[in-house]
Protein backbone atom coordinates (compact mmCIF):
# COMPACT_ATOMS: atom_id res chain seq x y z
CA UNK A 1 0.00 0.00 0.00
CA UNK A 2 1.37 3.32 -0.91
CA UNK A 3 2.36 5.35 1.82
CA UNK A 4 0.72 8.75 0.63
CA UNK A 5 -2.59 8.97 -1.33
CA UNK A 6 -2.61 8.00 -4.92
CA UNK A 7 -4.24 11.01 -6.90
CA UNK A 8 -7.76 9.62 -8.75
CA UNK A 9 -8.78 10.76 -11.77
CA UNK A 10 -11.44 13.08 -9.84
CA UNK A 11 -8.60 15.12 -8.58
CA UNK A 12 -5.89 15.07 -11.11
CA UNK A 13 -7.14 18.37 -13.22
CA UNK A 14 -7.94 18.28 -16.70
CA UNK A 15 -4.47 18.26 -18.07
CA UNK A 16 -3.82 15.32 -15.12
CA UNK A 17 -7.04 13.09 -16.36
CA UNK A 18 -5.49 13.39 -20.06
CA UNK A 19 -2.10 12.39 -19.22
CA UNK A 20 -4.34 9.49 -16.74
CA UNK A 21 -6.04 8.32 -20.10
CA UNK A 22 -3.03 8.40 -22.44
CA UNK A 23 -1.29 6.23 -19.52
CA UNK A 24 -4.40 3.73 -19.55
CA UNK A 25 -3.86 3.53 -23.55
CA UNK A 26 -0.54 2.84 -23.40
CA UNK A 27 -0.32 0.58 -20.30
CA UNK A 28 -3.60 -0.84 -19.53
CA UNK A 29 -3.56 1.18 -16.08
CA UNK A 30 -2.38 4.47 -14.58
CA UNK A 31 0.88 3.50 -13.27
CA UNK A 32 1.32 4.14 -9.45
CA UNK A 33 4.45 6.57 -9.33
CA UNK A 34 2.23 8.45 -12.17
CA UNK A 35 -0.54 9.35 -9.64
CA UNK A 36 1.73 10.13 -6.31
CA UNK A 37 3.78 12.51 -8.62
CA UNK A 38 0.43 14.22 -9.88
CA UNK A 39 0.52 15.65 -6.09
CA UNK A 40 3.13 17.68 -7.37
CA UNK A 41 1.96 19.18 -11.05
CA UNK A 42 5.20 20.44 -11.72
CA UNK A 43 7.37 18.12 -11.39
CA UNK A 44 4.94 15.48 -12.70
CA UNK A 45 5.13 17.10 -15.90
CA UNK A 46 9.00 17.57 -15.64
CA UNK A 47 9.52 13.56 -15.19
CA UNK A 48 6.47 13.20 -17.97
CA UNK A 49 8.79 15.09 -20.52
CA UNK A 50 11.74 13.95 -18.85
CA UNK A 51 10.72 10.25 -19.38
CA UNK A 52 9.26 10.67 -22.16
CA UNK A 53 12.73 12.49 -23.71
CA UNK A 54 15.03 9.51 -22.23
CA UNK A 55 12.96 6.63 -24.10
CA UNK A 56 13.49 8.39 -27.18
CA UNK A 57 16.90 9.33 -27.34
CA UNK A 58 17.84 5.60 -25.89
CA UNK A 59 19.19 4.54 -29.06
CA UNK A 60 22.50 3.47 -29.20
CA UNK A 61 22.49 0.66 -26.51
CA UNK A 62 20.91 -2.65 -27.24
CA UNK A 63 17.31 -2.61 -25.34
CA UNK A 64 18.52 -5.98 -23.65
CA UNK A 65 21.56 -4.62 -22.35
CA UNK A 66 19.75 -1.58 -21.34
CA UNK A 67 16.50 -3.34 -20.03
CA UNK A 68 18.95 -6.09 -18.11
CA UNK A 69 21.22 -2.94 -16.15
CA UNK A 70 17.16 -0.84 -15.41
CA UNK A 71 16.16 -4.69 -13.78
CA UNK A 72 19.15 -5.29 -12.22
CA UNK A 73 19.20 -1.89 -10.55
CA UNK A 74 15.82 -1.70 -9.71
CA UNK A 75 16.29 -5.32 -7.99
CA UNK A 76 19.39 -3.81 -5.96
CA UNK A 77 17.69 -1.15 -4.97
CA UNK A 78 14.41 -3.47 -3.91
CA UNK A 79 11.51 -1.21 -6.00
CA UNK A 80 9.26 -3.80 -6.76
CA UNK A 81 7.20 -1.64 -9.11
CA UNK A 82 10.01 -1.46 -10.98
CA UNK A 83 11.13 -4.55 -11.48
CA UNK A 84 6.93 -5.93 -12.29
CA UNK A 85 7.67 -3.05 -15.08
CA UNK A 86 10.79 -4.03 -16.31
CA UNK A 87 9.44 -7.45 -16.46
CA UNK A 88 6.73 -6.16 -18.75
CA UNK A 89 9.46 -4.52 -21.30
CA UNK A 90 11.46 -7.50 -21.61
CA UNK A 91 8.13 -9.29 -22.66
CA UNK A 92 7.25 -6.67 -24.99
CA UNK A 93 11.23 -7.10 -26.39
CA UNK A 94 9.99 -10.55 -27.10
CA UNK A 95 12.89 -11.66 -24.94
CA UNK A 96 12.74 -14.68 -22.28
CA UNK A 97 11.50 -13.39 -18.57
CA UNK A 98 13.20 -16.62 -17.09
CA UNK A 99 16.70 -14.99 -18.57
CA UNK A 100 15.95 -12.00 -17.21
CA UNK A 101 15.00 -13.36 -14.01
CA UNK A 102 18.55 -14.66 -13.46
CA UNK A 103 19.94 -11.10 -12.92
CA UNK A 104 18.18 -11.35 -9.52
CA UNK A 105 20.75 -13.58 -8.23
CA UNK A 106 23.81 -12.27 -6.03
CA UNK A 107 26.11 -13.71 -8.58
CA UNK A 108 24.71 -12.76 -11.78
CA UNK A 109 27.32 -10.60 -12.77
CA UNK A 110 29.33 -13.87 -13.31
CA UNK A 111 26.52 -16.18 -14.59
CA UNK A 112 27.75 -17.85 -17.50
CA UNK A 113 24.24 -17.90 -18.83
CA UNK A 114 24.80 -14.35 -19.22
CA UNK A 115 27.14 -13.04 -22.73
CA UNK A 116 30.62 -11.02 -21.84
CA UNK A 117 28.27 -7.97 -22.71
CA UNK A 118 25.53 -8.39 -20.31
CA UNK A 119 27.86 -9.59 -17.19
CA UNK A 120 29.54 -6.18 -17.79
CA UNK A 121 26.22 -3.97 -18.00
CA UNK A 122 25.37 -6.05 -14.87
CA UNK A 123 28.80 -5.38 -12.95
CA UNK A 124 28.47 -1.57 -13.63
CA UNK A 125 24.97 -1.70 -12.92
CA UNK A 126 25.78 -3.19 -9.06
CA UNK A 127 28.71 -0.75 -9.03
CA UNK A 128 26.57 2.63 -9.79
CA UNK A 129 23.89 1.46 -7.48
CA UNK A 130 26.38 0.62 -4.63
CA UNK A 131 26.40 2.51 -1.65
CA UNK A 132 29.60 4.09 -2.11
CA UNK A 133 29.35 3.79 -5.81
CA UNK A 134 32.27 1.31 -6.75
CA UNK A 135 32.59 1.73 -10.26
CA UNK A 136 36.57 1.20 -11.45
CA UNK A 137 38.53 2.96 -14.34
CA UNK A 138 38.75 -0.82 -15.74
CA UNK A 139 35.16 -1.41 -16.04
CA UNK A 140 34.65 2.57 -17.72
CA UNK A 141 37.22 1.27 -19.95
CA UNK A 142 35.86 -2.07 -20.75
CA UNK A 143 32.03 -1.31 -21.55
CA UNK A 144 33.66 1.99 -23.33
CA UNK A 145 35.79 -0.50 -25.62
CA UNK A 146 32.35 -2.85 -25.97
CA UNK A 147 29.36 0.11 -26.03
CA UNK A 148 31.48 2.99 -27.57
CA UNK A 149 31.62 6.26 -25.99
CA UNK A 150 28.09 6.72 -26.54
CA UNK A 151 26.66 3.53 -25.13
CA UNK A 152 28.40 4.01 -22.17
CA UNK A 153 26.97 7.18 -21.93
CA UNK A 154 23.47 6.12 -22.41
CA UNK A 155 23.85 2.78 -20.34
CA UNK A 156 25.13 5.28 -17.21
CA UNK A 157 22.16 7.52 -17.19
CA UNK A 158 19.55 4.69 -17.37
CA UNK A 159 21.67 3.06 -15.00
CA UNK A 160 21.27 6.57 -12.58
CA UNK A 161 17.61 7.30 -13.81
CA UNK A 162 16.47 4.07 -12.17
CA UNK A 163 18.29 4.41 -8.91
CA UNK A 164 16.29 7.85 -9.04
CA UNK A 165 13.14 6.22 -9.94
CA UNK A 166 13.34 2.91 -7.75
CA UNK A 167 14.64 4.55 -4.26
CA UNK A 168 12.02 7.37 -4.66
CA UNK A 169 9.15 4.37 -5.50
CA UNK A 170 10.28 2.36 -2.90
CA UNK A 171 10.33 5.22 -0.26
CA UNK A 172 6.36 6.27 -1.16
CA UNK A 173 5.58 2.55 -1.17
CA UNK A 174 4.64 1.91 -4.53
CA UNK A 175 4.75 -2.02 -5.04
CA UNK A 176 4.00 -4.22 -8.31
CA UNK A 177 1.01 -2.94 -10.19
CA UNK A 178 1.15 -6.38 -11.60
CA UNK A 179 2.24 -5.30 -15.36
CA UNK A 180 4.47 -8.26 -16.11
CA UNK A 181 1.34 -10.12 -15.61
CA UNK A 182 -2.00 -8.56 -17.52
CA UNK A 183 -1.65 -9.70 -20.99
CA UNK A 184 -4.34 -6.59 -21.93
CA UNK A 185 -1.48 -4.37 -21.01
CA UNK A 186 -0.88 -3.44 -25.04
CA UNK A 187 2.50 -3.84 -26.52
CA UNK A 188 3.98 -0.54 -28.03
CA UNK A 189 4.65 -0.46 -31.60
Amino acid sequence: MPRIPLVPDRDAGVLGRLAYAFARRRFGEVPEPFAALRHHPRLFWTAAVSESLLERSATVLPARLRDLAVYRTATRVGCSWCVDFGEMLWLHEGLDLDHLRRATADGAPDDPAFDDDERAVLAYADAMTAQPITVTDAQVADLDARLGHAGLVELTQHVAVENQRARANAALGLHAQGFADACEVPVRS
